[in-house]
């Protein structure tokens, strides 16, 4: 299952569930003020740009799978 996940879709559904979790703060009436509200927002925006920076990439072919001619594609 978690090899079908792409960034895109773990960031997605990050944000869908820091929106679940506003809307149901929002639906039992807690009080954000300014400075809570700023710290929220920052703590959501942390872990989607951590996925971003250490997701790991194309990896190069290696030196064996060069001369065998392996195809990486699949």
């Amino acid at each position: 299952m978690l090899r079908d996940m792409t960034r895109s879709k773990v960031i997605q559904t990050w944000f869908a569930a820091v929106v679940l979790v506003v809307v149901a703060g929002i639906a039992f009436g807690a009080s954000v003020t300014i400075g809570t509200g700023a710290m929220l927002l920052a703590l959501s925006l942390v872990p989607p740009a951590i996925v971003l920076l250490l997701w790991p990439g194309v990896q190069p072919p290696t030196a064996g799978e060069v001369i065998r001619g392996v195809d990486r594609r699949s």
